[in-house]
């Protein structure tokens, strides 16, 4: 930005006229010799402006400096302390519905009881971590009190933060996106109507634009004309180009053709956006068969990825959803969206001991920002921050 604006500024300088030596040593006209008589009322004769050369003064150009900024800025430091804020905050009624409950559980205890344990279950329960993940915490709590290992509730709580870390990360395939050696990375995203799906394809696509990557989406939930005209506005917000047909149109047919394009204008990422079904369609879900059989015909060992939008607001209703998605189109990441208008946050957990399947997003708000890649250590800290602090 800098930059630029040295060069309109040396442009301007540029243009600047100087003085010639001929206007500089232009001699002065002869004065006219004043009448006999004057005016009083007449006003005196104008200059001849046209004959009248005001030397400018020489201007000395400096060369221009570098902008400092002072040593008080540290914006990186700051930005990151904003968006950890930020997520913390998003998670505010999980926190209250999980974490918060437990400090007041645990508020004046000095010891670890059966009804301390009775309690602490029912907390774990209802913030939908699931019956077998809150057992397996408290078997560990258990195990750990026996062989006098607790020492007292807070030392309860990091037993229960370390184990519900260690939840999170254990997925059986890796966390980060991989891109191919060769070809355009295809992206194919499934899930249910109302999970907020284009809006994260808009999201992604924004991502990977800012990344430098050339991205095509491609519409082929081609049974609701709103979802095609929805794409094409993120299309348009992200300035990518979408493939589209007719309302109506085979989705394999759209996806072919999609390929065909992505191949030949050599871009970088596909994102294809499927209709929203329901997991317990089972017509429904063949169709998500066909779309994945025609992308790897087109390109081989595409899709590259396989993501399944989840709602974090229906708690363990998309456990169900994910196993029935998995089963039939083999899920390789999730994204989990709305985090910040549900006091479930704990489904998170549950989804990564249930099925091993690394998060890759969580939507925790509106804003373009608001779709963070899943960092596991950051969102337990995030989670388990202390009230009051920032």
């Amino acid at each position: 930005m800098l930059g630029w604006f040295k060069k309109k500024f040396g442009k301007k300088q540029e243009e600047l006229p100087t003085p010639s030596e001929e206007q500089l040593d232009l001699p002065e006209p002869a004065s006219p010799e004043p009448p006999l008589t004057t005016d009083l009322f007449s006003e005196p004769p104008l200059p001849d402006l046209e004959t009248t050369a005001i030397p400018e003064p020489a201007v000395e150009t400096a060369p221009l400096q570098p902008l400092v900024v002072p040593d008080r800025v540290e914006p990186l430091p700051k930005k990151t302390s904003s968006l950890f804020q930020r997520l913390s905050e998003q998670l505010s009624k999980t926190k209250e519905a999980f974490v918060y409950r437990i400090d007041t559980l645990f508020l004046g205890k000095k010891e670890i009881d059966l009804e301390l344990l009775d309690n602490l279950e029912e907390i774990l329960i209802t913030a939908d971590l699931g019956v077998s993940t809150t057992e397996e915490l408290l078997d560990e709590a258990r195990r750990k009190l026996k062989r006098k290992e607790l020492a007292d509730p807070q030392t309860l709580k990091k037993v229960l933060k370390e184990k519900i870390r260690a939840f999170i990360m254990e997925t059986d395939r890796p966390a980060e996106l991989v891109m191919p050696e060769k070809g355009p990375f295809v992206i194919m995203v499934v899930g249910v109507n109302g999970v907020g799906k284009t809006t994260t394809i808009g999201k992604i696509a924004h991502k990977f634009t800012k990344a430098g990557q050339s991205v095509l989406l491609v519409a082929a939930d081609t049974f609701r004309a709103a979802a095609v005209a929805q794409l094409k506005i993120w299309g348009e917000r992200n300035n990518v180009r979408v493939v589209s047909q007719n309302e109506g149109a085979d989705p394999s047919s759209v996806v072919f053709d999609a390929m065909d394009i992505a191949i030949a204008k050599d871009y970088d990422v596909v994102i294809v956006d499927t209709a929203g079904r329901l997991h317990t369609q089972v017509n429904l879900m063949e169709e998500l068969k066909k779309i994945k059989r025609v992308i790897a015909k087109k390109i081989p060992a595409a899709p590259h990825e396989v993501m399944l939008i989840l709602d974090a607001t229906t708690g363990q209703n998309a456990i169900s959803q994910a196993k029935l998605f998995n089963a039939t189109v083999d899920i390789t990441g999730l994204t989990l969206t709305k985090l910040d208008g549900t006091a479930k946050g704990g489904i998170v957990v549950n989804i990564c001991r249930e099925l091993r399947i690394p998060i890759r997003f969580i939507g925790i708000g509106e804003q373009l920002e608001d779709l963070r890649d899943f960092d596991p250590g950051e969102f337990v800290e995030a989670l388990f921050q202390e009230k009051g602090k920032p």
